[in-house]
């Protein structure tokens, strides 16, 4: 049974039109999916950023700010304590970034915050899955901060 955190991720990767096999990933799985779908929006904002196209930009930026407002949400302050608190602030930061590059039509900004994004999924990457997770061999877990 999946967790409430787990279940409004899911909600996020579903409302950005993502592909199947979302209900049956793990919640660590998930996690990875909403990272990489906001690192595609990101690297695609910023392709239509730099082809004059702003409003295929600003639909790419919104649905990055979706996806990053997922991971958001499916923290766990109080079992990730201070990497929550961290994340939550980073997070916040990331958005924020993002909607001045909109406003400001600003790439670097995009490209900055696909940087962040990039590097919270290596570490992300970089974890086993709790074991009873329903997972496949070799996929990721979950890391205090965050209730995948």
């Amino acid at each position: 049974m999946m967790n409430a955190s787990a279940r409004q991720a899911l909600q996020h990767y579903a409302k950005v039109g993502t592909h199947s096999g979302v209900e049956a990933a793990s919640p660590h799985r998930l996690i990875q999916m909403l990272m990489d779908g906001g690192l595609a929006r990101l690297a695609a904002a910023a392709v239509h950023m730099r082809s004059g196209e702003a409003a295929e930009k600003g639909a790419c930026i919104g649905l990055a700010i979706s996806i990053i407002g997922g991971l958001q949400s499916s923290l766990d302050a109080a079992e990730g304590g201070e990497v929550a608190a961290n994340l939550d602030r980073l997070y916040d930061y990331m958005v924020r970034t993002l909607v001045a590059a909109h406003i400001e039509n600003d790439v670097t900004k995009v490209e900055h915050v696909h940087r962040l994004l990039a590097e919270i999924k290596a570490g992300w990457d970089g974890l086993s899955e709790p074991a009873g997770s329903g997972a496949t061999p070799g996929a990721r877990p979950t890391v205090a901060g965050a209730s995948a």
